[in-house]
């Protein structure tokens, strides 16, 4: 295969830059030079990976990745809804033209053979279409499109078992669509500016994308019979920043052996501290060990922690849960699909965003149990966590899972999709 160079473009959403950073890794070893476009924050871990640099100019850009510097702030928002709008202003379509007059200007200094937008870039689709370029969407997660006979997106649903229950999803995929649809007039713009023909709705926008890689598990995900075209599921991408690093734990022999539970609220600010200590409390008097993951929106100092437990700023994912009897997380893809590819059950206390639609996906697999971080009580928390480990089956059905998204993991054919992008013939449909 002749080198060939590629330009990815993300933003600071927490969970979707590692697997960015995954593929990257996979493309320098096959020989091509890989760009990345995002916020300011990334350049360490980019550079990191072995991939250049490009910070957004005209296009929102985090300098940090404190709560203070949060474009979308959806966790102060009333509803769920308003904070649809707010992603659907602050990054999928209000900023179009901004990201496409920075990717334009990045093509300009360096033309790549292929783009590779990040699924909610919109305006960078735009540019690759207005520059014909090739491009293809990589969805660090389940579908954010539709796809006919999946559950839509949002409130948690599992796939619908009579007349009733499709109807219902049949209206909330068509209010769904709707929603999305508001942000035509500002891709229309952007589009105008770029010469291109105005769209009849936002996600027609997609179809001129070679493929559309789901960088998630078939197994994990509620996949249809059939694929649309050009849809691929490419399997969960396990970035280790440091697989050397060695892992020690915060516990020591005199802690005793009682089981070690995981929790982890997001590396991203979600107003997650009254949540986590309540699970903190309720896990305080259980004969477990607890290891808490802040991430960087969080301190140590403003909770209160009881004897069995530690709290770290980071830990290596991959090595702390491969020592868990049970993780309890947020609900994020990255979370989740690593927990389950280390054979762990999961408690997910969905926080908004997709994670109700990652909950809902581990619970009805026999994998884990679902609660409401808002309402769920001391007594419901330290129930269904004791459950998880006291219980043969959900280690059984998380392992069974688990094996499944390794098997997809380790058989991914990401390179191979890209790479035939990246062709003069410009399709992932050749490599499927």
């Amino acid at each position: 295969m002749t080198r060939k160079s590629f330009l990815f473009t993300v933003w600071e959403g927490g969970g979707n830059i590692p697997p960015v950073l995954s593929v990257t890794v996979k493309l320098k070893r096959a020989g091509h030079h890989i760009r990345i476009m995002s916020d300011a924050c990334n350049r360490p871990e980019v550079e990191a990976a072995g991939a250049a640099f490009i910070a957004w100019t005209r296009a929102p850009s985090r300098p940090d990745k404190l709560p203070q510097s949060d474009i979308i702030r959806d966790w102060d928002a009333a509803n769920p809804v308003e904070g649809l709008g707010r992603v659907f202003e602050r990054i999928m379509f209000g900023p179009a033209a901004a990201y496409a007059a920075d990717v334009l200007e990045e093509i300009a200094r360096q033309r790549p053979d292929a783009i590779i937008p990040n699924d909610m870039h919109f305006g960078v689709m735009a540019a690759a279409e207005a520059s014909r370029i090739p491009f293809a969407l990589f969805c660090p997660n389940v579908s954010l499109y539709p796809m006919e006979d999946v559950p839509p997106l949002g409130p948690g649903l599992v796939p619908p078992c009579n007349e009733d229950e499709r109807r219902l999803h049949a209206e909330i995929a068509a209010g769904n669509s709707a929603l999305f649809n508001q942000g035509l007039p500002a891709l229309n713009a952007a589009r105008a500016g770029l010469g291109l023909a105005p769209l009849g709705h936002v996600f027609d926008q997609i179809e001129g994308a070679a493929g559309i890689l789901l960088g998630t598990a078939r197994a994990f995900d509620f996949a249809p019979a059939a694929l649309p075209p050009r849809f691929h599921y490419v399997g969960p991408q396990f970035h280790d920043p440091s697989p050397d690093e060695a892992w020690r734990s915060p516990f020591r022999a005199e802690d005793g052996a009682d089981p070690l539970v995981l929790l982890s609220f997001s590396t991203t600010f979600q107003n997650q501290a009254a949540a986590l200590q309540r699970v903190i409390t309720a896990l305080g008097a259980l004969p477990v060990r607890l290891l808490v993951t802040l991430g960087p929106a969080l301190t140590a100092d403003r909770f209160q922690v009881p004897v069995n437990t530690r709290l770290v700023a980071h830990a290596p994912h991959g090595k702390a849960m491969a020592e868990a009897a049970a993780v309890i997380a947020h609900g994020g893809h990255g979370t989740v699909i690593r927990a389950l590819a280390q054979d762990c059950p999961l408690l997910v206390m969905p926080h908004g965003r997709d994670q109700n639609d990652n909950a809902a996906r581990v619970a009805s697999r026999g994998a884990g149990l679902m609660l409401d971080p808002a309402t769920a009580s001391a007594a419901e928390i330290g129930a269904a966590v004791m459950g998880l480990i006291t219980q043969p089956a959900f280690a059984k059905s998380a392992a069974a899972l688990g094996a499944q998204i390794r098997a997809e993991a380790e058989a991914s054919q990401i390179v191979d999709l890209l790479e035939a992008v990246a062709q003069p013939s410009g399709s992932a449909q050749a490599a499927a």
